[in-house]
């Protein structure tokens, strides 16, 4: 059944990619940061009064993990309180809210994928201001909270997954973390999940939403580099414990997408992932070079 969608956040990664491919089988109002701050209540009670969508889904986030050590107040303001708003606004109107966290609300330390039933134990400030984002979420009563991690591809290709595809074909030499370990998201596997999940009318509830499996970063450049065909790239193994961040990484990330498989949504490889992505930013491919 075709559905009424306001995407907010629609000009970030994310967001513009679910905007686009959502609107192939649903009625999409997408609204960009400038068009819709999430920061103002009135506006945002206002909007979603007068577009009276069947679903929210909200793409608007502040990424930035080590600014938001630097800017507690704007990771706070677009993590956790813009998503109160939003889920008040869906309860009004009935409407589903879709939202997406992340693997930073886990600390690392485990040596198994994390599932939906582990604890979280957020460390820095934008971990705790996603894990705000996600109870906010859970207040409506038909809500998806999906976690992705480590995203790439879409329209704008602005992730350290699409820098370091850059970093290769130029020739530059790419430093990558040998002991974090992450499972990656391609943007377009997350929003056929997402759709599938809204589609299916799937129980609500917290979901992990990566592609299948878990690397370390240095392990991805590789693949990426070999992907690409060029074997002798200048890749460089360094850990965590070298480099200086200002806001905490979870060392071991991986998240299981188990529940997401119970629901029939089966999650590609993460090499899968990347092979596809590689194919659709080669010259004359459909989305042309990032």
């Amino acid at each position: 059944m075709k559905q009424l969608i306001l995407v907010t956040g629609a000009g970030g990664q994310l967001g513009e990619a679910m905007a686009a491919q959502f609107a192939a089988r649903h009625e999409v109002v997408a609204l960009r940061r400038h068009e819709l701050d999430l920061s103002d209540a009135n506006a945002v009670h206002s909007t979603v009064g007068a577009v009276c969508p069947d679903v929210i889904v909200n793409c608007a986030a502040f990424t930035n993990v080590d600014g938001a050590e630097r800017e507690p107040v704007l990771a706070l303001s677009a993590n956790a309180w813009a998503v109160r708003t939003l889920a008040r606004a869906a309860v009004e109107i009935n409407a589903t809210l879709v939202h997406f966290s992340t693997d930073f609300v886990f600390d690392g330390t485990q040596e198994r994928p994390y599932t939906e039933e582990d604890a979280p134990n957020p460390r820095g400030t934008y971990a705790v201001s996603k894990l705000l984002g996600e109870w906010f979420a859970f207040d409506v009563p038909t809500h998806y909270v999906l976690r992705v991690e480590s995203l790439f591809g879409g329209p704008r290709a602005a992730s350290s997954i699409d820098k370091m595809l850059r970093m290769l074909q130029q020739g530059e030499e790419v430093r990558a973390f040998s002991d974090r370990t992450v499972s990656p998201s391609f943007v377009d596997d997350v929003v056929a999940a997402t759709m599938s999940l809204l589609e299916r009318r799937s129980p609500s509830g917290l979901y992990h939403c990566v592609n299948t499996g878990w690397t370390t970063w240095s392990s991805l450049a590789r693949e990426l580099a070999r992907l690409v065909h060029l074997p002798n790239a200048p890749i460089k193994d360094t850990r965590m414990a070298d480099v200086t961040l200002l806001a905490p990484r979870p060392r071991f990330a991986a998240l299981s997408n188990r529940k997401l498989l119970d629901e029939g949504i089966d999650m590609p490889t993460w090499q899968s992932a990347l092979a596809r992505y590689i194919d659709g930013v080669r010259p004359g491919s459909d989305r042309g070079q990032t």
